[in-house]
């Protein structure tokens, strides 16, 4: 049983992240000149790029959730059983 979910989309957003710091590093470093356009398209494109992971799983888990929900209701409605008081 897994202990909580698994969010990928973070992941791929602290991954971009850690990519972005050690372009900053290298840079206040001197051991690498980098230019101000490499910053935005790490920094948007990594963002990107986790809504996109973020959205591919929320759908996968909504397609699993509703598979096995659609697997277990066999029986008949609550309403359908005769349980609850006409008015």
């Amino acid at each position: 049983m897994l202990r909580h979910e698994i969010r990928p989309g973070r992941a791929v957003a602290g991954i971009a992240m850690l990519a972005l710091a050690a372009g900053y590093a290298a840079d206040a470093a001197g051991s690498w000149d980098a230019p101000w356009t490499f910053f935005f398209p790490v920094l948007f494109g990594g963002l990107g790029m986790a809504a996109l992971t973020t959205w591919v799983s929320y759908r996968i888990r909504r397609r699993r959730a509703a598979r096995s929900a659609s697997s277990e209701n066999d029986a008949a409605p609550p309403s359908t059983s005769g349980s609850q008081a006409m008015r």
